[in-house]
């Protein structure tokens, strides 16, 4: 990885001089990976990834949900060496192949992530603004002491909302999903306090390291209902799936009935995807709400 002349790394305003910046070390070369991350090399070795981002909330609110996560000495999360309105800049993760030994102590460190708790339900992380963000959808962390009315009213109604408002769910389907955010006290469980959440927990948010731990990135953190990010996982998949929740249950067992409740945690995660991708993920969301309703 060598620096070219003229290169963003010589640009003041480049991700090499950004990273040069936070980190305090000189810039030995760097290699974007896609238009918002760019790959930068230290002079002592290390290589850090500049993010960058259209929104400065969007960037304040991923640095302080990697450090909220980071502060429970539980599940890794790449250090953040700082951030300014629209970069920001963290380790690389050497990645490595997934294995049931590393899945295991994921789920393990998952729930003791979880168990850390939150304030409340929507609680931002400490310095994260409540004007926030779940990949690229708004996400307002508005706070709750109930969280099945919690989720309904700022998890689940307002992307159906936009959802409709799009034409990507037509108005006669929204009822369904409707109808189960009013059953959502029967349909809960029973109550639990606010863990900390990663918030976006699909496969890709999941890194597996090279020695051996996994690293989450991309956080959409929160206080919210455990259950919501193992839904996530099991939604878009994750390799060794069963190992970690096996790992996640010999440290915190789920409470019965955990696996009726998917379906009601994925509605979530589908409402944002139909807003963000279309009629595919809102036709999933539907399903899903049928499903709930029909159990």
């Amino acid at each position: 990885m060598t620096v070219r002349p003229g290169s963003a790394a010589q640009d003041g305003d480049g991700p090499g001089a950004v990273a040069a910046r936070f980190t305090g070390r000189t810039v030995t070369g760097e290699r974007a990976l896609s238009g918002s991350l760019t790959e930068v090399a230290l002079d002592d070795g290390r290589v850090v990834i500049v993010k960058r981002a259209e929104d400065a909330d969007a960037v304040r609110a991923e640095a302080a949900g990697l450090r909220w996560l980071a502060e429970t000495g539980t599940v890794r999360v790449p250090a953040v060496h700082g951030h300014d309105a629209r970069r920001l800049v963290v380790d690389r993760v050497a990645r490595g192949r997934p294995g049931e030994r590393a899945a295991v102590r994921f789920g393990r460190e998952l729930a003791r992530l979880h168990a850390a708790g939150a304030p409340a339900f929507g609680a931002p992380p400490p310095g994260g603004p409540v004007e926030a963000f779940i990949g690229l959808a708004p996400m307002r962390n508005v706070t709750g002491g109930d969280w099945p009315r919690w989720y309904a009213e700022h998890r689940v109604l307002p992307y159906l909302r936009e959802a409709v408002d799009r034409g990507t769910v037509r108005p006669d389907e929204a009822g369904v999903v409707e109808r189960v955010c009013a059953r959502l006290p029967e349909l809960a469980g029973p109550a639990e306090p606010p863990a900390r959440l990663h918030g976006d927990l699909w496969n890709g948010n999941v890194l597996w390291g090279a020695d051996g731990h996994v690293r989450l990135i991309d956080p959409a953190a929160h206080g919210g209902h455990r259950e919501t990010d193992l839904a996530m996982l099991r939604l878009f998949g994750c390799p060794h799936l069963d190992a970690v929740l096996d790992g996640y249950r010999q440290t915190a067992p789920l409470a019965a009935g955990w696996e009726t409740r998917v379906g009601v945690h994925q509605l979530f995660p589908l409402l944002v995807h139909a807003v963000l991708f279309g009629r595919g993920y809102a036709e999933q969301a539907l399903a899903a709400a049928r499903s709930v309703a029909a159990g």
